[in-house]
């Protein structure tokens, strides 16, 4: 358990640093909004795909609150499993932001002038993270589980430049991503928005796995 734990606290803390990270190195390279977000976009998908395949026997790489709510729901973790899990993500996130935020020379904690509301922006964030869920638990149903550190870096690259929040899909990421004041942050305000939208969004993705798989299994 401890070794699993470990596992998802450097997961988790990496994949923020290269998120937090590409975004400060794009804020350095260019002033264009496209060229940045393109930058962070594939220095997101790279990173995560490689830690999900190398972090996958070790903790099951969840990296992300509700994939263990949902794991526990699944029976597939215990409660109290779920809660560690979801503490250490919490804290490895943020140590994450921390890191990339020295690596650039800016404050360990700069609290983000990002603000990111409006109804469009969390329309985005349900369809972005549902898609993430829906992505798992789809691909595990139909045991394709060797698939998931291709897919899910592939639906999260996708839903980064087609939905209008950018596919934050994971409470522990966004709330570290408000203790930096660099181009993927996000203003603390935003926050509980942003997470009832992800949690919103994980109930539909779930939903639609069960759904899908039940319809699979009555047609054999």
């Amino acid at each position: 358990m401890f070794k699993r734990l470990v596992g998802e606290f450097f997961g988790t803390g990496l994949l923020v640093a290269a998120v937090v990270g590409s975004g400060a190195m794009a804020q350095n390279l260019t002033q264009d909004v496209g060229i940045e977000l393109l930058i962070n976009t594939v220095s997101t998908v790279l990173a995560l795909g490689l830690l999900i395949e190398l972090f996958v026997p070790i903790s099951g790489a969840h990296f992300n609150p509700l994939v263990s709510v949902i794991q526990v729901i699944r029976r597939e973790l215990s409660i109290s499993e779920g809660i560690f899990y979801v503490v250490v993500q919490f804290l490895g996130a943020i140590l994450g932001v921390m890191l990339a935020n020295l690596m650039f020379s800016h404050p360990a904690v700069a609290i983000s002038q990002h603000s990111r509301t409006g109804d469009a922006l969390l329309l985005g964030e349900v369809v972005a993270t549902a898609g993430l869920i829906f992505v798992i638990f789809h691909s595990i149903n139909l045991g394709k589980s060797k698939l998931i550190p291709i897919l899910v870096p592939a639906w999260i690259g996708a839903a980064y430049l087609f939905t209008s929040s950018t596919s934050f899909a994971n409470p522990a990421v966004t709330l570290a991503r408000s203790f930096t004041d660099t181009f993927p942050g996000i203003n603390i305000s935003s926050v509980p928005d942003f997470v009832i939208a992800q949690c919103a969004g994980a109930v539909i993705g779930f939903g639609l796995s069960i759904f899908f798989n039940s319809e699979t299994s009555k047609h054999g």
